[in-house]
């Protein structure tokens, strides 16, 4: 009976192979047989290519899909021509901000690679540090959700009232601490493989030491450039990134715990050179076989994958209006203005400057617009119109530095309640009252406003990218904030 369900099985495999394939172009033919020769090396020969096990990550963007395709490819293409081909694990991180979109593009990837039902591959999703089965349609965890949105605010926190805010930065933060421990799990992995451009990685790896700075972290520059040197970085940090904002019981630990190996032996392999550049050639690979759907306009602005398009230009607006004294349409605006300068420079159709006119650039739309995103920002963030307002003014480290001007600008009827407010930040009881205002404003506890109270701003322009052709999402400091977790590039 197993003898007949594995030739089942080999038969079905096979015709997968034959179909992915078929989309091939001659260029990617000639990239798979580049993608199995490096594995090959890699694990020492193809007759040890048995027992070589390989991670890649899956966000549900573009190009992840597309990754995990030729690396299927390159599986089946083995599994055909040797006794044995090498293992796969295909790892999920659940934040906040994954959109169902990504998570529908996740599944389809992964039903038409046939993975489900593969004892070769591994299909894990990570929720609140729980390593499980991926599951696009389980929710994410209460606790995970709350650990998340409670980890967004305090690394946003550390920051001058006067720097614009990097609400993506616990993204990094998060998947940083993800990819080190997803390569140790279940006997750890030998190889973690990724297309992204040396750009892509010197913006992750940037981001991610900005973020870590900001939860009290030390990162060294000894260590290689981009992924390479990205597990030596990880590894510098320990296991628990947020342990300076939290007790020991505030946060779970990695689980299951006896599933982790002590010592990970991950190396990099970069494959950007062999995903084929030309998109059109992509399209019906991905469209046509994997079933992804992309919001087209998101898909070309997007280069990050933890804010949507629309809480982006939700922000700009919010501290236009609230921070810079202007409006929110001002705001915005400014967002649309650099978003077609980019998009120009790009040399992008004009059917898409269009939409991005459409969503952003009708004064009337926008009060309609303003609203959905707000609801948005609630559901994906767990996060009030007056959470974000606050967190734009980061008004709690330095021993409240710009709580005067928080509340000047958005509560002037608390500016009488200020010198309880500091003794509540500095632990001192208060009035009941006055520790409510704090939790419903801040989405915080008070315990974890004192924490901050007690923390000075860390600058934003540690770690940030500089390059002359930086995306759109990128370049907030110039009047920008970043793109998606979606459906994406």
């Amino acid at each position: 009976m197993t003898n007949i369900h594995d030739q089942a099985m080999n038969y079905v495999y096979q015709q997968v192979l034959q179909r992915l394939l078929s989309f091939f172009s001659r260029a990617e033919r000639t990239a798979l047989q580049l993608l199995i020769q490096r594995l090959a090396v890699a694990a020492g020969g193809i007759e040890q290519i048995g027992n070589y096990k390989v991670l890649v990550i899956q966000s549900g963007s573009r190009d992840s899909c597309y990754s995990l395709a030729l690396l299927r490819a390159a599986q089946l293409t083995i599994a055909s021509r040797a006794p044995a081909t090498f293992q796969l694990r295909v790892a999920t991180l659940r934040l906040n901000g994954s959109s169902a979109a990504a998570l529908e593009n996740i599944h389809r990837t992964y039903s038409a690679l046939f993975v489900y039902d593969d004892p070769r591959v591994e299909v894990l999703m990570v929720d609140n540090r729980e390593v499980l089965p991926f599951d696009h349609v389980a929710p994410l965890s209460k606790t995970g959700r709350e650990s998340n949105r409670r980890n967004q605010l305090m690394i946003g926190h550390r920051r001058s009232w006067d720097e614009p805010l990097d609400l993506w930065d616990d993204g990094y933060l998060a998947t940083g601490e993800f990819y080190g421990q997803i390569a140790r799990w279940n006997n750890g992995v030998d190889a973690w493989v990724s297309g992204d451009s040396s750009r892509q990685q010197k913006q992750f790896i940037d981001g991610f030491k900005r973020a870590a700075a900001k939860a009290g972290l030390e990162t060294s520059n000894q260590v290689e450039p981009g992924y390479s040197g990205l597990f030596a970085l990880l590894d510098e940090l320990g296991s628990d990134y947020y342990r300076m904002f939290y007790a020991e019981h505030d946060q779970e630990q990695w689980r299951p715990a006896e599933q982790f190996e002590t010592c990970r032996r991950t190396t990099f392999i970069n494959i950007h050179d062999m995903l084929v550049s030309n998109l059109e050639e992509r399209w019906p690979l991905l469209t046509e076989f994997l079933g992804f759907q992309a919001d087209e306009l998101t898909t070309q602005l997007s280069d990050n994958e933890y804010v949507s398009l629309s809480i982006s230009a939700h922000v700009r607006g919010l501290h236009a209006c609230f921070v810079q004294g202007q409006t929110y349409e001002s705001g915005v605006a400014q967002y649309l203005q650099r978003a077609l300068v980019m998009m120009r420079r790009k040399q992008l159709p004009e059917r898409l400057c269009e939409q991005a006119m459409e969503a952003f650039g009708y004064p009337a739309a926008l009060a309609e617009q303003r609203a959905r995103t707000t609801a948005e920002v609630q559901l994906s963030l767990g996060l009030s119109e007056a959470q974000l307002v606050c967190l734009l003014f980061a008004p709690f480290v330095e021993k409240g530095a710009a709580l005067e001007r928080f509340l000047r600008q958005c509560h002037p009827g608390m500016l009488v309640a200020m010198p309880d407010l500091h003794r509540a930040m500095q632990g001192q009881p208060v009035a009941e009252q006055i520790m409510q205002w704090m939790v419903d404003v801040s989405g915080l506890p008070v315990r974890l406003i004192g924490e901050l109270y007690r923390m000075g701003p860390v600058s934003i322009n540690e770690g940030r990218v500089a390059d002359t052709d930086i995306p759109i999402e990128d370049a907030y400091h110039d009047v920008i904030v970043p793109g998606e977790w979606s459906a994406g590039r």
